[in-house]
């Protein structure tokens, strides 16, 4: 078993491959600006779709494109509350119904004290 041993090589922590005839894919810097005032480049290939904003290397605000680009605003809905899911389901009659209900309940339960 000894004589297959890999001598001073950490096994899973280097690779034999060379780079002679590998083609690495274009690439491009982009600058950030964070609001604390750290400046850092984040480096992307040309082909990537590039974000307007990326997380600060130091402080972790988020940090927006020192070359101005901003992103689209994004169409948001309006929260729903628990009343625009019970309209959803009830009807105002229906709600008035079962409000009576709860306060007959409460009511009567206040004589039993």
């Amino acid at each position: 078993m000894a004589d297959r041993a890999l001598r001073g090589v950490g096994l899973g922590s280097k690779t034999f491959e060379d780079e002679q005839g590998v083609e690495f894919a274009e690439r491009r810097q982009i600058e950030f600006d964070c609001p604390k005032g750290h400046h850092f480049a984040v480096t992307f290939a040309l082909e990537a779709e590039l974000p307007t904003e990326w997380e600060c290397k130091k402080c972790g605000s988020v940090a927006v494109r020192s070359d101005g680009v901003v992103g689209e605003e994004k169409e948001t809905k309006p929260a729903r509350t628990h009343w625009d899911m019970l309209r959803e389901r009830r009807s105002i009659p229906e709600l008035e119904d079962i409000l009576n209900e709860q306060l007959t309940k409460l009511r009567e339960s206040d004589r039993l004290y």
